[in-house]
């Protein structure tokens, strides 16, 4: 997908303001600056198109169960209208964007999350989108790249959501068991049931410099510990000085570094299960 094609299939603004120094940006300027303020250098949190847009190769990308949506299972007040509005502020039908797609040539399954939905929230379809991929991926022999922003398991489903934690698990396991890649990125913020999950079960754990990961908030582990949490805890830097967290990358080094891996494991063409 190219540049132009993502804009005019995303709706995109024509600019955006960096909510860090305020400067107002080009949008197609910092889509070829990989959403990185050229002013100061904050990070933007991006959406899941743009996160294909900025790793795969162009025209490679072929989504799959976009047509799954997202029900009232319980009955929840006002979630029926929360999700139409998810829809029109993310231009998405649900939370992640699933597919396979090449990238620098190496078939992959891919998918990427979306805070623009409900705050990349994890509810049965989300779940089942990314169970489906896996699936996918193990019965035609290809690793997984995933994209994590998540603020945990939907509540408006219930204990339905908190399933999901199982279930993508399960997957996550048998793509394993057949001797599968498994490669995430951790991008802010990506916090709850999604990193109880499926986030933190990657072969490799690639986050983003400064990516807020965690489970609870901190002000709730403080209050439930009585103690003061070290400084820049639950950042990416932490993580990684205290083996959560593989390797930090630059945005702008990243397709560069995920099709090394993909590469270095022997994926420069797909693989056939026996």
């Amino acid at each position: 997908m190219g540049i132009f094609d993502f804009l005019k299939k995303s709706n995109a603004p024509a600019s955006k303001t960096c909510k860090t120094c305020g400067t107002e940006t080009d949008y197609a300027r910092l889509i070829n600056n990989y959403m990185i303020c050229p002013q100061c250098g904050k990070y933007m949190r991006m959406g899941a198109y743009e996160r294909i847009n900025m790793m795969v190769d162009e025209g490679s990308f072929n989504e799959i169960d976009r047509s799954l949506k997202s029900v009232d299972p319980i009955g929840f007040p006002g979630y029926s209208e929360k999700i139409e509005n998810a829809k029109r502020a993310s231009g998405l039908p649900e939370g992640v964007v699933c597919g396979t797609a090449k990238i620098s040539g190496c078939k992959t399954a891919v998918f990427a999350m979306d805070s623009h939905f409900m705050m990349g929230s994890m509810g049965s379809v989300v779940g089942e989108k990314i169970t489906r991929l896996f699936e996918k991926a193990t019965k035609d022999g290809l690793p997984v790249v995933g994209f994590t922003t998540s603020g945990g398991a939907r509540m408006q489903e219930g204990i339905i959501s908190l399933m999901q934690m199982a279930k993508t698990s399960g997957a996550v396991k048998r793509h394993s068991d057949a001797g599968l890649l498994y490669i995430t990125v951790l991008t802010d913020p990506t916090t709850g049931g999604v990193t109880a999950s499926f986030a933190m079960l990657g072969d490799i754990i690639i986050a983003e410099p400064k990516a807020l990961i965690g489970f609870a908030g901190a002000r709730v582990i403080e209050q439930t510990t009585g103690q003061k949490l070290p400084e820049g805890f639950q950042r990416a830097e932490f993580l990684m000085e205290h083996g959560f967290v593989d390797i930090i990358e630059d945005r702008r080094r990243l397709k560069y570094t995920v099709a090394n891996l993909l590469k270095l494991h022997g994926y420069s063409s797909v693989r056939k299960l026996r």
